[in-house]
């Protein structure tokens, strides 16, 4: 067996151990005299590279040479210039977070984040709320003419209620809504309130004063009609006679708890096209509230060049 030292290390080549009429080779890797190193790669190769190896070594004068050192001194320096990157990028990013804490304040911060988390969220498209009307009208009526909605009256809850040009003339709000008859007068010229007033048809004799208040209504008014509760009981036919020559159809065939709306002109024609009366009677069978039918309504609009 012979031993030779290269570079600090414990080379073997040509070991063999002898026993009897055998030989044995050492089972390790062995190293040549020449230094050149044994591989794990498949034979054939293993073979080109210590011919190449001792080669060079023999030419440099029994040395062994480092094949590959400009590629080393090349990675070398690729992972200094990645190191220095890293940390120059979490020096940055450090700074970075350091300013924001500094100058944003904790409610820009909050607003931030909400701000961030609405940009994932699919806009939600509304449309805009409807204009109200005067009169809560669904359209609204042509500048030069007045709107109007009379609504009689439907069970205890609901009070009957008269308005022009948007505002109520009588109606709970007012405190000027009562069983029997309401009736609001209104000037046609100017579109202002005259008088409003109601009369109870149940209980007392309130059909002669009625017949007055529609009387006393001057020349080139409007009166707007509508009944709450009972109109019928107490109401005289010389009354019905008067209302009936300002156009009403359906004052004679009034009724016990009758819902009645009715609006007439006094020294002027109405057109025709624009709703003026309705009624509707009450029925066991068909009554929306108990004992009392369902609160009927007229609207319309009326042109200001009638006289």
């Amino acid at each position: 067996m012979q031993l030779y030292d290269h570079v600090g290390g414990i080379i073997f080549s040509g070991a063999e151990v002898r026993g009897g009429a055998d030989r044995w080779p050492l089972p390790f890797p062995s190293r040549r005299p020449g230094g050149c190193p044994a591989s794990a790669q498949p034979l054939r190769e293993r073979r080109r590279r210590r011919r190449s190896c001792c080669a060079g070594r023999r030419r440099a004068g029994g040395q062994a040479t480092n094949p590959f050192p400009s590629r080393i001194m090349w990675l070398n320096r690729q992972n200094i210039v990645k190191l220095s990157g890293l940390l120059l990028a979490s020096l940055l990013a450090w700074y970075m977070g350091y300013l924001f804490a500094v100058f944003l304040t904790e409610d820009s911060m909050s607003t931030s984040i909400v701000y961030l988390q609405d940009i994932g969220k699919k806009p939600v498209l509304k449309a805009p709320a409807p204009k109200r009307q005067k009169c809560d009208h669904w359209s609204p009526c042509l500048p030069d003419s007045y709107a109007y909605r009379v609504r009689s009256g439907g069970g205890t809850g609901n009070l009957a209620k008269i308005c022009f040009e948007d505002e109520l003339i009588i109606s709970e709000e007012k405190g000027n809504v009562g069983r029997g008859i309401n009736i609001a007068i209104v000037n046609y010229k100017t579109g202002k309130v005259i008088s409003a007033k109601f009369f109870d048809m149940w209980e007392g004799e309130h059909s002669g004063e009625m017949a007055t208040f529609i009387k006393n209504a001057p020349q080139g008014s409007l009166l707007l009609m509508v009944t709450h509760d009972d109109g019928s009981t107490r109401l005289r036919s010389d009354a019905k006679t008067l209302i009936e020559a300002l156009g009403s159809k359906e004052i004679q065939n009034m009724k016990f708890r009758s819902s009645w709306a009715f609006i007439a002109a006094k020294g002027f024609k109405l057109p025709d096209d624009i709703e003026r009366e309705k009624i509707n009677h009450s029925n066991e069978d068909k009554n929306r509230y108990s004992g009392w039918p369902a609160e009927i309504v007229i609207e319309g609009c009326i042109p200001r060049n009638l006289i």
